[in-house]
């Protein structure tokens, strides 16, 4: 029988809890007890907002698929939330806002994303997102030097702007916002990102052209789409490594500009954590959540 443990009075069966799932040697029951130990600054940043899987049951070098329904055999006492999916259409999607719930989705081994946009409020935007991914040659350094740039003309406009590692090779920087229609979000980023590749010839990106990306930093303004998702913080990644979307200082985007590392791991963060606390949590306090400017 799978070992079951009883989190904050819910009972969970956890399954296979010695299955490698990257080539480090990391299992599946580290990766749960990662989640346990990181759920107090990860858990906010999830809470209302509906949850969309990227899977990988079988490992991270395995088939991995993605799902915005409801799982089957989801536990009843999981919350779950009507979301709109086209003018026709809706539709239910998870929503983790507890331990228990956390750990049952942990279990099933997958990425965990959201919107910008929570539940009771679809498509009305609290967060802007710009997701830079380089194209080799280019690497985390010069998404570096964009996402200074973008900080910059972001402060110009009076938002202020936090980063993370996407978990893998890029960046994504994110901005509280007074709820604002996805539509206008995703305007705003788009323009900003059009003036970044006018102003960083040969550096920066935002069409999405993949035969343009080579040696460029891509600015996916996509994102801001109330259909799509993006990693959530301290989600890991299904990667050659366990790592992990981490919340960074500029002063570290600063030092991986001039090729110090900035990656971080399952292994490192619950540390990382203690030493910090949620260096995201600015992101989730109504003061720094500003208007957009208005275009023109």
């Amino acid at each position: 029988m799978p070992p079951t443990t009883n989190v904050e009075g819910r009972r969970l069966v956890l399954s296979n809890l010695e299955k490698v799932l990257y080539p480090d040697g990391t299992t599946k029951g580290e990766l749960l007890h990662y989640y346990a130990t990181c759920a107090p600054v990860l858990l906010p940043h999830l809470a209302g907002r509906p949850l969309s899987f990227l899977r990988y049951p079988d490992g991270a070098q395995g088939e991995r698929f993605f799902a915005k329904n409801v799982p089957p055999g989801t536990p009843e006492w999981v919350t779950v939330a009507d979301v709109p999916r086209s003018r026709r259409m809706g539709g239910r999607q998870v929503v983790i806002d507890d331990l228990p719930s956390l750990m049952w989705a942990a279990n099933l081994v997958t990425e965990l994303h959201v919107p910008q946009w929570r539940s009771d409020a679809p498509a009305l935007a609290d967060r802007l997102v710009l997701d830079l991914d380089p194209g080799p040659p280019a690497t985390v350094a010069q998404c570096c030097a964009v996402a200074r740039w973008l900080r910059e003309r972001l402060a110009a406009d009076g938002l202020r702007a936090w980063p993370k590692t996407s978990g893998g090779k890029g960046l994504h920087l994110m901005v509280a916002l007074e709820r604002t229609p996805s539509e206008e979000v995703g305007a705003y980023a788009k323009r900003l990102a059009a003036r970044a590749e006018r102003e960083l010839p040969g550096l920066a990106l935002h069409r999405m052209d993949r035969g343009l990306r080579r040696g460029k930093v891509f600015i996916d303004h996509s994102q801001n789409n109330a259909a799509k998702t993006t990693a959530a913080p301290y989600t890991v990644r299904a990667g050659h490594t366990p790592s992990v979307s981490a919340p960074v200082t500029w002063e570290e985007v600063a030092g991986a500009e001039e090729g110090e590392p900035l990656a971080f791991g399952v292994r490192e963060l619950p540390a990382r954590v203690e030493r910090h606390g949620d260096l995201f949590a600015a992101l989730l306090d109504p003061g720094h959540a500003h208007a957009l400017p208005r275009p023109g």
